[in-house]
């Protein structure tokens, strides 16, 4: 059988060299793996797939997807059209080629998304099937330039401060309910009845019927668990019903020249979550979205300390990121530990946070070894760089940024943050340069900036923090 590697890796292999060699990187990176797909193609449309945008295609995907898996794998074309679907399975050694005219929409008919075991914000938890899922797939691939969409706008909750009036008037034209106080919107009653038990958090009372509240249980859009030489390319990843990519165990990840887009006031409309993977490129991407942007996870508290899985080498280049809570982020789930990571060249504008680092006690984790180089931000809403140890699960641009003074014994349970390395930092505006939080029973430690240069309100502010070194950088003109 004939097999080949993706010849739109070729870039990222030039990548994958230099890490080999270790130049330019400040830690070992092994090579990361391109997926290797057999030669054979077929056409959705081969499967009586009907682009109309009417015509629901999930069983046209399923059969093409089992004759490919049959032949050993190859490429499956989603030619020019509006191919609605419920949700795509891959298997191994298939690539969805979404051809560049190509839009798949997922159908929100929840009936479509059965309630699955799975693990989502680090914890083992129960959800609905993603729209675009595969577990324990090896070289797997999406490319060919077209759109994904989730269909979001069926799934997630919506503030009526977060939208203007006539987006509002939109929303409320879906039918749904809203929160007592008006002041939210929910796409149906089970959903409300789940937030009511939830709080701000993701997780309702364990006695309520989960069919009842499965709206509330809304999916990653595209959800790549245990998978090994996996390709994103080209392709434009929008609307999700929650965050748009979710890689969780993955090894030998390329993600190279794609688009992320949610709408501002997305709830959890993360971008990418790359959660306790290892041997990872992600470039040439843009992100405009609801919550983090690129986010760096690796499990949460006990669930995420037993599985124990680090996120690690992880080399991130030459992207930009528009509106999200955080341009690189990592945390708050970061209980199996985060290493080896390096980020350049990326342009941050208009995000509430540029560079954020958030964990809280009962984490645990050991988040070291980060190096953030020639990032570039204009017109941050709040912290050009920030650390904050208290997270508590709010947007920084709404923190009380105040310090914390009380004292814990250092156990499993208490998060750290060390040996993390700025230069070459360009912020032009941000309501706040620098801000650290750490935590007065284990400090954050070792941190460095070099030749950098904020425009802010304010400086930089540190509380429980050691060995933070300042050189060649300033604010307002003014040398730190």
């Amino acid at each position: 059988m004939k097999f080949y590697h993706l010849a739109a890796i070729i870039a990222s292999a030039a990548l994958c060299t230099a890490c080999c060699d270790n130049e330019g990187f400040p830690f070992d990176m092994p090579e990361v793996q391109a997926p290797s797909i057999p030669s054979h193609s077929v056409s959705i449309a081969d499967f009586g797939g009907v682009p109309d945008g009417k015509t629901l295609n999930t069983q046209a995907f399923a059969e093409a997807i089992a004759k490919l898996s049959e032949l050993g794998g190859g490429r499956l074309e989603v030619p020019a059209g509006i191919w609605r679907t419920g949700p795509i399975g891959l298997q191994s050694h298939i690539e969805l080629y979404v051809s560049k005219n190509a839009v798949i929409v997922f159908d929100p008919d929840q009936d479509l998304y059965p309630i699955i075991d799975t693990n989502f914000e680090g914890l083992d938890v129960r959800r609905c099937l993603s729209p675009i899922h595969a577990e324990g797939a090896t070289d797997i691939a999406i490319t060919g330039g077209g759109i994904i969409d989730g269909s979001g706008e069926f799934w997630r909750e919506v503030k009526k401060r977060k939208v203007s009036d006539d987006q509002w008037k939109t929303v409320l034209a879906r039918g749904g309910v809203l929160s007592g106080d008006g002041k939210v919107w929910y796409p149906d009653e089970g959903y409300a009845k789940a937030r009511a038990t939830a709080g701000s958090l993701n997780y309702p009372d364990p006695s309520l019927n989960e069919n009842e509240i499965k709206t509330f249980l809304r999916p990653v859009m595209v959800s790549l668990r245990n998978c090994e030489r996996v390709l994103l390319q080209d392709c434009t990843f929008q609307n999700s019903p929650c965050w748009n990519i979710h890689p969780l165990y993955c090894k030998d990840l390329t993600i190279k020249d794609i688009i992320v887009r949610n709408p501002h006031y997305s709830a959890n409309g993360d971008g990418i979550d790359i959660d306790a993977c290892e041997n990872v490129i992600l470039t040439g991407s843009s992100f405009d979205v609801g919550d983090d942007a690129i986010c760096i996870k690796s499990g949460k508290d006990a669930d995420g300390r037993r599985h124990a899985r680090k996120c690690r080498n992880l080399i991130i280049s030459d992207c930009t990121v528009y509106h999200g809570h955080g341009g690189f982020v990592i945390g708050s789930e970061m209980s199996g530990g985060v290493e080896n990571i390096k980020v350049s060249d990326c342009r941050f504008i208009g995000t509430d946070v540029g560079l954020r680092f958030k964990s809280t006690r009962g984490r645990g984790g050991l988040v070291k070894d980060i190096w953030c180089e020639r990032i570039y931000m204009k017109d941050i809403v709040s912290y050009g760089v920030i650390f904050n140890l208290y997270y508590a699960g709010v947007a920084a641009s709404d923190m009380n940024a105040d310090g914390k003074s009380d004292i814990l014994p250092v156990d499993e349970t208490t998060p750290e943050m060390r040996d993390i390395h700025f230069s070459d930092i360009i912020c032009a505006g941000a309501k706040q340069a620098i801000y650290i939080n750490g935590l007065p029973e284990l400090p954050v430690s070792n941190i460095s900036f070099a030749n950098s240069n904020f425009t802010a309100d304010k400086g930089a502010e540190v509380h429980f923090a050691e060995n933070i070194t300042f050189d060649n950088v300033f604010v307002n003109g003014d040398k730190l």
